[in-house]
């Protein structure tokens, strides 16, 4: 499986906001898309599921364009965690079972059940099952929503902010959490986030955007702080802690 994004352009009422991004994502990788705030993060990855349609360009998972697909289908190849979660009244089994409704033609089956509860179970909240979502901590609901788009089945899990309004326990038991079912499931990641260390701590490749445009794609072995400090006008230096690296601010 591959995702291949070609000249994306992106307008809102005539003002662009994003122009001729290309990139492409194999199987089994993350990539952190990087940049200040109104860079264009958000919206890359909602024109990428056809939340928002992009005035030009295209969106292939293996070949087959998502922007000529119904919101059905995208969301059986995309499993979409946006910034921000309505509340609900829903129990966490129920909110994860929503995420199967891309596959229910008729009415829920067994097979459905049985594959709630054990994505349920590997999110560690099978003890929470019948607890109702809104009254759960900012951790425990982030994975809910986690384990709600992992119920899509999808080939890609798009993510905006997961780490957002988190302790640094739960932003790293979260960010964990994704790397993890990238690798084992064989999955693809695409994460807005601000956080740059927990980007260069868990994601193979980084998209760093500045005026609307790529400014520069990078692995993890190639950031430098140069691109940091072009893109974020602050200046850094990368240092190496035990196994990891760190954008530390000079």
């Amino acid at each position: 499986m591959k995702l291949a994004v070609d000249d994306i352009n992106f307008s809102y009422n005539s003002h662009p906001v994003l122009s001729g991004v290309n990139f492409s994502l194999e199987r089994g990788q993350v990539m952190c898309l990087l940049g200040v705030n109104g860079a264009g993060k958000s919206t890359l990855l909602k024109c990428l599921n056809r939340i928002l349609k992009p005035q030009r360009g295209s969106v292939l998972v293996d070949g087959e364009d998502v922007l000529g697909m119904n919101q059905k289908s995208v969301a059986r190849r995309m499993g979409y965690v946006p910034q921000r979660h309505p509340k609900t009244r829903l129990t966490v089994f129920e909110a994860v079972l929503m995420g199967r409704k891309p596959h229910i033609r008729w009415k829920t089956e067994e097979s459905d059940y049985a594959f709630v509860e054990d994505i349920i179970c590997q999110f560690g909240l099978a003890p929470m099952a019948m607890r109702f979502v809104n009254d759960l901590s900012g951790g425990e609901i982030q994975k809910v929503v986690i384990a709600r788009a992992l119920a899509q089945s999808p080939e890609i899990l798009l993510l905006d902010e997961p780490t957002s309004n988190l302790d640094l326990k739960n932003q790293l038991e979260v960010m964990g959490l994704i790397r993890r079912i990238v690798e084992t499931q064989g999955l693809s990641a695409v994460i807005a986030i601000h956080d740059l260390n927990m980007a260069v701590r868990f994601a193979d490749s980084f998209i760093l955007l500045k005026d609307r445009q790529i400014h520069s794609v990078s692995t993890r072995e190639s950031l430098t702080s140069e691109m940091i400090r072009q893109v974020y006008g602050v200046d850094v230096t990368l240092v190496t802690v035990g196994d990891h690296t760190i954008v530390a601010p000079l």
